[in-house]
């Protein structure tokens, strides 16, 4: 199949970037499943636990521009 040439629109031969994750993880389906849930749930952890209490203080949510009445 040439690059860019596919029976299916969406389809033109490239996976992206997650399917380069799921072709250099090691071992069978299973164990890839299992190793992609256990990264998910890393980045997830770190992204609430780091990522986002120190971007809070710089997002504009408390900046309220109504005034109570």
């Amino acid at each position: 199949m040439a690059y860019g040439v596919s029976q299916v629109p969406w389809c033109d031969g490239r996976d992206g970037m997650y399917g380069w994750i799921w072709r250099h993880l090691p071992g069978n389906a299973w164990v890839k499943a299992l190793i992609s849930i256990m990264l998910i749930v890393a980045v997830v952890y770190t992204l609430f636990q780091y990522v986002f209490p120190w971007a809070e203080p710089l997002l504009p949510f408390n900046d309220v521009t109504v005034d109570n009445q």
